[in-house]
């Protein structure tokens, strides 16, 4: 018998229910315990959490928080791949960046989670060109992939100020000659208007992007609260309808506390209609 196909036409499809809300969990600044501040987030309309790594947290309590309230940890930020550049000169410092990458892999597995958000390098000056950060970061990626497809676990790239693909078809290409199910793009939505319209890059990288980050921009306001940059949130959820995008959004913006975090989580469900 044949599938019926969904005819539904992408400009109509509803993000409320395509989009999962998060934050990343340095931006909770109240008090508690692993579980309250999972609770807490529950309360507040999120749907999961993102955390660091490495963060130093027990990975049994993390599980016991998320099972106990419902909040899945979805993946984790990489937090030495500025530091600690797969991009370096050094091909031993390349070495340990990509060490550290693995054991993001591992510990995002650990707490449930299905991604690392990474950095792959910087551009800065002539020892560590365009070129360079191009080469070097996908020869240290590729050797972590099988461990990626044995967790289950993707290596997903943030397009961020580092001088690296900041058109979005350098972006599509890098990813393209990486050419792995388990890496793709974690867009950024606030980090590219400073370059070009976020609409435009989700129209190019399409089903490349696995995840979004939910931030604003703007000329005057710079980094500002989510709807009051420049960013044009209309077009932004036009273009995610158009490539049926559905995933994690997380905002990656100032924290607080809890009345700050329901204010982020209010702004995240009106400029995405979530």
């Amino acid at each position: 018998m044949e599938k019926k196909k969904n005819s539904e036409p992408s400009s109509t499809l509803s993000l409320a229910d395509r989009i999962y809300k998060s934050t990343k969990w340095g931006m909770i600044q109240a008090p508690g315990s692993v579980q309250e501040k999972f609770a807490l987030m529950k309360s507040l309309g999120y749907d999961g959490m993102e955390l660091e790594s490495p963060i130093g947290l027990d990975a049994q309590e993390v599980r016991a928080a998320s099972d106990a309230t419902g909040m899945p940890v979805h993946g984790v930020v990489d937090m030495k791949h500025w530091d600690v550049r797969l991009s370096d000169p050094d091909p031993k410092v390349r070495e340990t960046g990509q060490a550290i990458l693995k054991e993001c892999l591992i510990e995002s597995a650990s707490f449930g989670g299905n991604s690392v958000l990474l950095v792959p390098g910087l551009v800065e000056g002539e020892m560590e060109t365009h070129d360079h950060v191009w080469k070097r970061s996908i020869e240290q990626i590729r050797k972590v992939l099988p461990t990626a497809s044995r967790l289950g676990v993707r290596i997903l790239i943030e397009n961020v100020w580092n001088g690296f693909c900041t058109t979005p078809e350098e972006l599509r290409d890098y990813l393209d000659e990486i050419d792995s199910p388990w890496v793709g793009s974690y867009f950024d939505i606030g980090n590219v208007q400073k370059l070009s319209p976020a609409a435009e890059w989700i129209a190019i990288l399409g089903k490349r992007i696995v995840k979004i980050d939910v931030k604003d921009w703007g000329v005057e306001a710079g980094f500002c609260k989510i709807g009051e940059g420049d960013v044009d949130w209309p077009a932004v959820r036009t273009a995610l309808r158009k490539i049926r995008f559905t995933g994690w959004s997380t905002a990656e913006v100032e924290g607080g506390g809890k009345e700050r975090l329901a204010d982020i989580a209010a702004r995240m469900d009106r400029v995405l209609e979530l």
